[in-house]
């Protein structure tokens, strides 16, 4: 799972806010969002995964990524959690 490209949701263990990002290297941006180095979830860390979806490539992800931020729906972001994939065709 180390170098898949894929987008990754997390949820704060703070507030149960959700992140969602896009990698090709999981285990390093979980760390990198832990540690407090990255400015959009500094302040809700501690994070933890909830579900990574892998991509055929990072452009493929960064751009899932992308369309499920648009939504800004709580509703489909919990539906990607429960059914491991996008509601869409990327």
């Amino acid at each position: 799972m180390n170098n898949n490209p894929g987008v990754y949701i997390l949820q704060s263990l703070k507030n149960c806010r959700y992140y969602i990002g896009s990698t090709n290297n999981l285990q390093r941006r979980l760390k990198e969002h832990n540690d407090g180095r990255v400015n959009a979830t500094k302040y809700i860390a501690p994070l933890e995964l909830k579900v990574f979806i892998k991509c055929d490539n990072i452009e493929n992800a960064r751009k899932a990524e992308y369309r499920l931020k648009k939504y800004k729906s709580k509703k489909i972001v919990e539906k990607v959690l429960r059914s491991n994939t996008f509601p869409w065709e990327y």
